[in-house]
């Protein structure tokens, strides 16, 4: 890694730990645990962390520690369920920020690092280079336009910063890609940008369109998509779709690809009809579903 020891010692400083506490009646609980760790960066001296959404999603309690691991608990700000983003704010003033950046310069092959913590007073580092910045999809109903690949592998637990080697923060790490070759992924930093002010006086992107949601793991295969999992008592489990379905086409419209899917399926909103197509045990099958809203499926519990 080529950053400096002192630029990578002064960012540490807006770096927190964060432990959130989720009750075990949430649904996200079954598949992400009752008890969640994460990282997150300092975006705003006034108390704002920007951090990842499955490490808060669902938090009864969230704790932040700070370097020297003082602790404080923090509130939900913003929750973006589509880019993947949370926004926290502490009752602290004062604090050393790192102003969020946009990726749109960046190139292959750039040089970054990454900062985790591991835990209240553990931070870690990762370097590497940045190797491929585009389109990302994923099984959970997920897609974004661009990310950033890169071989520093997230150093902590999720939702930490991605810098260039001059220190502007371009990315939250999301997870790591992949057993063999250790490479993360991350958020751009101009997701945040877009829709920061929104963030602040809405608790979500509300110029967004919002988007029908299955609940449905989805995973390509040659003649379309196949329902690997469903999410328990989610709108398409509770519309009949099943394991092992094949999904050929929605509203008539064939979806050969996983892209194909989920850009068909954002083209209606949540509580709309929608018209499936699947192949079950050889069988061509039509199933009438109701679009959910995963942002409503996932709210906080009051």
């Amino acid at each position: 890694m080529d950053a400096s020891v002192e630029l990578v010692k002064r960012l540490l400083a807006s770096v927190v730990h964060i432990h959130a506490e989720v009750p075990a009646a949430h649904p996200s609980a079954r598949i992400l645990g009752d008890e969640r760790m994460g990282t997150g960066i300092i975006v705003d001296p006034s108390g704002l962390i920007l951090t990842v959404n499955y490490v808060v999603m669902g938090g009864e309690t969230i704790q932040v520690s700070f370097g020297k691991g003082r602790s404080q608990k923090a509130e939900i700000v913003a929750q973006d369920f589509e880019v993947g983003l949370a926004l926290l704010k502490v009752k602290r003033t004062n604090l050393p920020a790192v102003p969020v950046a946009s990726s749109d310069d960046l190139d292959r092959g750039e040089p970054v690092f990454a900062l985790g913590a591991t835990g209240p007073r553990e931070r870690r580092v990762s370097g590497g280079l940045l190797t491929y910045l585009g389109e990302f999809e994923a099984y959970w109903e997920y897609l974004l336009d661009r990310s950033l690949v890169s071989s520093a592998a997230n150093p902590g637990f999720g939702g930490g910063p991605l810098f260039t080697i001059t220190g502007r923060l371009v990315g939250v790490v999301s997870l790591n890609l992949g057993e063999i070759m250790r490479v993360s992924l991350a958020i751009p930093g101009e997701c945040y940008l877009a829709n920061r002010e929104e963030y602040l006086r809405h608790g979500r992107a509300v110029s967004r369109p919002q988007r029908a949601w299955l609940g449905v793991f989805a995973h390509p295969l040659d003649e379309g998509v196949v329902v690997a999992g469903l999410v328990p008592n989610g709108p398409g489990a509770r519309s009949g779709i099943r394991e092992g379905d094949v999904i050929l086409s929605l509203d008539a419209h064939q979806v050969p690809t996983r892209k194909d899917l989920y850009l068909s399926l954002w083209r209606r909103g949540p509580g709309e009809r929608i018209a499936l197509e699947v192949m079950r045990d050889n069988e061509l099958k039509r199933l009438d579903v109701t679009g959910g809203d995963r942002a409503d499926f996932y709210k906080q519990i009051s």
